[in-house]
């Protein structure tokens, strides 16, 4: 059974990244990790780490509802807020096979800005797949739209 890290943070619940476990699983038997860093939602707006984390932690728990509702193996992680730094503390722990990382439209996506994709396939020496969320999974309702 392969074991995959899913990084998401806005784009956790979002259609796209259900889709492509959904696809993986079909296709052989998959146990899924979901990493949700405690970033701050928008740069702009005032959050403790407290309420990053909180946030971070409910988009988790939805995104995992959603999957375990079609029978998928799927457990979650909050991370720390710098991605890098989550994913570094996570394989300090577990094994993966594979990283998909999940963000926002390349217009507004601050991982994108970031180059993390790239950066966490260098750094970590596994394969990784970057899937982007469609325009309209974009918006989170809580205003923001540069994180993840």
């Amino acid at each position: 059974m392969k074991s995959i890290l899913i990084v998401a943070n806005q784009t956790a619940g979002g259609r796209h990244l259900r889709d492509e476990v959904l696809r993986r699983s079909k296709q052989e038997p998959h146990s899924f990790t979901l990493l949700v860093p405690a970033t701050a939602p928008s740069r702009t707006m005032t959050f403790t780490d407290g309420e990053a984390h909180a946030l971070a932690e409910e988009r988790m728990n939805q995104a995992i509802e959603s999957l375990r509702g079609v029978d998928v193996e799927i457990d979650g992680v909050v991370g720390v807020s710098v991605p890098m730094d989550a994913i570094a503390d996570l394989l300090r722990t577990r094994r993966f096979d594979e990283i998909i990382v999940s963000t926002l439209p390349h217009r507004i996506s601050h991982w994108l800005r970031l180059d993390l994709p790239r950066r966490v396939e260098s750094r970590f020496g596994l394969p990784v797949t970057h899937i982007v969320a469609d325009d309209d999974e974009s918006q989170t309702g809580d205003g923001s739209h540069n994180v993840a």
